[in-house]
């Protein structure tokens, strides 16, 4: 599951491209948005401490709060993530209980996230949950805006089980979302009268959100139907553009880093495309897709890849050293590929920089280099000649079973 989980994730990365990399928002800071652009949202107050948590819900009032853990991931009632409170002591006692832990949900993998902050919600009565997002369909050049009747279930459940429940609407960039179409998704929600005009407001704060906020994900799951008859949005979630986040500056600095790997973390100072996994077989390569592959082949052979490393088309001798301790920084790498196809770089330039990696870091684990393009025979030449463990192979497939057979040795 978790190895599904990061390969879906590096899949993400080639569809997104580097020019679409993603930066992830807290259900908390998701719904200051939505405020800021109409969208109904419960009233709420983000909480670090049990004391906070007790004065966020005395600010609410009323006689029921919602405990949410913020961290980014889906899933997180199912995993205990999600507590009611029915007096102060209780929310006192429930944001005790989250705060500090590491929520373990289907999406995080068994190593969880780190809980450092909490959502204290008044509760609401719910007569139906609906779905409602908006994302970008890079094949068809649009966004699109995506509804669905079985709101707070997973929505790749559904189109795979009940693809008839789900309406896509394209938004031509040129006309922008047009009220008949608000129209045509409240009907297919079931709704009727005010609430009409309630999903219209919604969905076009939704859609000036998305485009001003440079967004690449706006998601309201469940957006709930009150007994009243009103809609809210019940939870949030909310992807940045990275790219764009040089216009986005308040929105930058919301970034949390603990949410995330932290060797993801350090690859992305050093311009790194870095996704880590639970194999032994350490990967370094120059293309998504071409990590991809080898991936594949190593997969395929009965190895599993501990990460996978994109390092650039136009990869340094600096970067390579870099990505060497990123992927040696994993305990549980017992072999190195390094799949390098020189076109823009020089291989003879790749080779004297994995040579003084090596040196440098004083890697102890083999390392198998299968080296492609310009100047390919002297970067060979260079590695054969270093004095160093270096396998140095022509053959992709070969470069596979080699690796996997020097990491079943170790």
């Amino acid at each position: 599951m978790v190895f599904a989980t990061k390969i879906a994730s590096c899949i993400r990365s080639i569809l997104q491209s580097k020019s679409q990399k993603t930066m992830n928002l807290h259900e908390y800071q998701a719904k200051q948005l939505f405020r800021e652009y109409g969208l109904p949202v419960p009233e709420g107050g983000a909480a670090r401490t049990p004391e906070e948590a007790r004065s966020a819900a005395e600010r609410i009032g009323g006689t029921a709060w919602m405990v949410k853990a913020q961290v980014h991931a889906g899933g997180r009632g199912k995993a205990g993530g999600v507590k009611r409170a029915t007096s102060l002591e209780e929310i006192e006692s429930a944001a005790r209980e989250l705060l500090g832990k590491r929520l373990v949900t289907h999406q995080t993998g068994p190593g969880g996230l780190p809980i450092e902050t909490v959502l204290i919600e008044g509760t609401h009565t719910v007569a139906r949950e609906l779905y409602l997002s908006v994302l970008i369909n890079r094949a068809r050049e649009r966004l699109v805006f995506m509804v669905c009747a079985s709101g707070g279930m997973d929505i790749e459940e559904v189109a795979a089980k009940r693809p008839q429940d789900l309406l896509t609407l394209e938004v031509d960039p040129v006309v922008g979302l047009q009220p008949h179409q608000c129209r045509r998704a409240a009907f297919k929600l079931g709704l009727a009268g005010p609430q009409v005009v309630q999903l219209t407001d919604l969905m076009q704060g939704l859609y000036r959100l998305f485009l001003e906020r440079d967004l690449s994900l706006a998601e309201v799951n469940p957006l709930a139907v009150t007994t009243s008859g009103d809609l809210l949005a019940l939870d949030g979630k909310i992807n940045l553009d990275e790219n764009a986040l040089y216009r986005q500056k308040t929105l930058a600095f919301l970034r949390d880093t603990g949410q995330e790997d932290p060797t993801e973390v350090a690859a992305r100072a050093h311009d790194l495309n870095y996704v880590s996994m639970d194999g032994n077989i350490a990967c370094m390569v120059n293309g998504a897709g071409l990590a991809m592959a080898t991936m594949d082949l190593i997969k395929l052979h009965g190895g599993t890849p501990a990460n996978f490393l994109d390092v650039g088309g136009t990869a340094t001798a600096a970067r390579v050293a870099e990505a060497f301790k990123l992927i040696l920084s994993h305990s549980s790498v017992r072999a190195i590929l390094v799949n390098i196809f020189g076109g823009i770089v020089r291989c003879d330039l790749i080779a004297e920089g994995i040579i003084q990696a090596v040196k440098e870091i004083g890697v102890r684990v083999p390392v198998i280099v299968r080296l492609e393009g310009t100047n390919v025979e002297k970067g060979r030449a260079l590695l054969n000649e270093s004095g160093l463990s270096l396998i140095s192979t022509s053959d992709l497939t070969e470069a596979a079973k080699q690796v996997i057979a020097a990491s079943q040795r170790q």
